[in-house]
């Protein structure tokens, strides 16, 4: 088996951790910019997100998720199993200049694995654009 692929982005948002942090770790907020889920932010904690079933790559619309790490306002690390896909998401927030540079890891892609490859093709351009975008609207509404 190949090494395991990992999904890498950063981005700098407008806003303090505080916010960013209320925004990964609120469900309604969560839910409005990512899927809607029943998230709590306590290490342990079970939770699903709910979105689109993909029939043809084994996946119901169901992910699985665990909350694995919770450091506020610093990290949080969750697992994310769906279909065939057992991995792990992972949030860093650091501080800078007026805002925050949000670090984000989707980690444990098997390259091996044709479906996996097609999802990690996926969510790898799902996570650099369309859920950036709408995490910054979420920020930017005027929700604190």
């Amino acid at each position: 088996m190949s090494e395991l692929r990992t999904i890498a982005v950063d981005q700098f948002l407008a806003h303090p951790p505080t916010k960013v942090w209320r925004a990964l770790t609120d469900s309604d907020l969560l839910a409005r910019w990512l899927m809607p889920n029943n998230f709590r932010p306590l290490p342990g904690h079970r939770f699903t997100f709910q979105t689109e079933p993909r029939p043809g790559q084994g996946f119901d619309g169901v992910v699985h998720c665990e909350v694995l790490e919770i450091d506020p306002p610093r990290r949080l690390r969750w697992a994310w199993r769906g279909g065939r896909l057992d991995t792990v998401v992972s949030w860093t927030l650091a501080p800078e200049g007026r805002g925050t540079r949000l670090f984000l890891e989707h980690a444990g892609f098997d390259p091996d694995d044709p479906v996996q490859r097609r999802t990690f093709d996926l969510l790898d351009g799902g996570w650099r654009t369309h859920v950036w975008r709408r995490l910054e609207a979420v920020l930017g509404d005027g929700e604190r």
